[in-house]
């Protein structure tokens, strides 16, 4: 396996199936040298296992780049090693330009958010909605909203055509169809969309190939999960409908809907000191939808307690249906915007990334490459984590 020193930063050079494996990571774990990407890369006993067991010079080497600062790990099944050198010296510290499509009561919560929270990380908002008033009218309403004397601390809004959608950094995907109606009787509404939304994103995603777009392709509408596969599939076929790897990368997808059921897992843990221990030790895991994982601790793992905070934070949305309203404010910030600013930041959150060929929601960070958080899991936990898994690889 070839391994380069690229300024600071280490690199490992392999190939690996596309349609399984990412095109870059960070590499926080020998282990990851020795297998390609599996669920189990989420476990850290799994990976120490494997690790124990892998060639010794490679497992050597691997242990000297990391003690010495960033490793990656290039899929030249993607690109070639000459092509992943060029990549990692484009500038990445700049300020992005964020293009947003749909501005409907999801979008436009979370263009406001961006607006209004984004100014350290975004140059520019850009707009598209194939209602042009709706454009005109979120261009004026958050251009004029400004701090006194200070009149470029927030980032401008600008209207953008269909065919500028792809001319940026982060492209978030908020279009959505069939939404259920406030009193219908529908246990998950996420995947009563995800058959028109599939289509809606599959053509956008195809946009993204002929545009060679090398953003971040995010996935805002539900479900976020399937839709983000979809999206990379659709991306990367011919016309005969054909895997040929010429469009996105795996991690150039990402989805947003986890963070708002770690944030529901808070608020009910906040109000019953039963799942108090969540606040400071818990995590989530999985689809934003039915087959989500909350642990209320890593360390002290209570299954029956994690199952009853997992109940409360899927059934949440029910509960704002109940009160006669639609549940879109807290995913279009806490999903969303909280989490889009976190990426562009290289900070930790939740968000859907792909694994084996899957994506499903867990703690991550972009720096260089998609850093994926490695935990020692309690057999419990993550059977149910399987079972989340198993579940999203079904859905087509």
């Amino acid at each position: 396996m070839e391994q380069k020193l690229i300024g600071t930063t280490t690199v490992f050079f392999t190939d690996r199936g596309r349609e399984k494996n990412k095109g870059i990571l960070k590499l926080t774990h020998p282990a990851m040298l020795a297998e390609d990407e599996t669920l189990h890369w989420l476990d850290s006993v799994h990976l120490d296992d494997v690790a124990a067991n892998m060639d010794a010079d490679l497992r050597t080497a691997a242990e000297n780049a990391l003690s010495k600062g960033t490793v990656l790990l290039a899929n030249t099944a993607w690109r070639t090693a000459d092509e992943w050198e060029k990549w990692l010296q484009i500038d990445n510290k700049k300020k992005k330009r964020v293009h947003l499509l749909a501005l409907g009561d999801v979008g436009s919560t979370v263009l406001t958010a961006l607006k209004l929270m984004g100014g350290d990380c975004i140059e520019t908002l850009g707009i598209y909605d194939v209602n042009p008033d709706v454009c005109a009218r979120w261009e004026t309403e958050l251009n004029q909203a400004a701090f006194p004397w200070d009149y470029d601390a927030l980032p401008t809004v600008e209207i953008l055509t269909e065919d500028q959608l792809f001319d940026c950094d982060m492209f978030i995907f908020c279009a959505s169809k069939g939404i259920p109606p406030v009193g219908a009787q529908v246990q998950d509404v996420r995947m009563v969309q995800y058959e028109a939304n599939k289509g809606i994103i599959s053509i956008f995603a195809k946009k993204a190939r002929d545009a060679k777009f090398d953003g971040l392709f995010a996935v805002v509408s539900d479900p976020v999960d399937p839709l983000c596969r979809a999206a990379f599939l659709a991306s990367n076929e011919d016309e005969a409908g054909i895997f040929d790897g010429k469009g996105l990368r795996p991690e150039q997808v990402q989805g947003y809907g986890l963070g708002v059921m770690n944030a529901r897992a808070a608020y009910y843990a906040k109000q019953n000191p039963n799942f108090a221990d969540f606040l400071t030790e818990g995590r989530a895991f999985g689809p934003h939808g039915q087959d989500l994982v909350i642990a209320n601790s890593i360390a002290n793992y209570d299954d029956e307690r994690s199952k009853a905070l997992t109940k409360l934070a899927i059934e949440a949305n029910l509960r704002m249906r109940e009160l006669g309203f639609k549940p879109y404010v807290a995913p279009a910030i806490s999903s969303a915007a909280i989490s889009l600013l976190l990426t562009l930041r290289g900070e930790w959150h939740y968000s859907s990334n792909f694994l084996n060929g899957v994506y499903m929601g867990s703690k991550n960070r972009t720096t260089l490459g998609v850093e994926i958080e490695s935990l020692p899991l309690p057999d419990a936990l993550f059977q149910r984590i399987q079972k989340a898994y198993d579940g999203l690889e079904m859905i087509r």
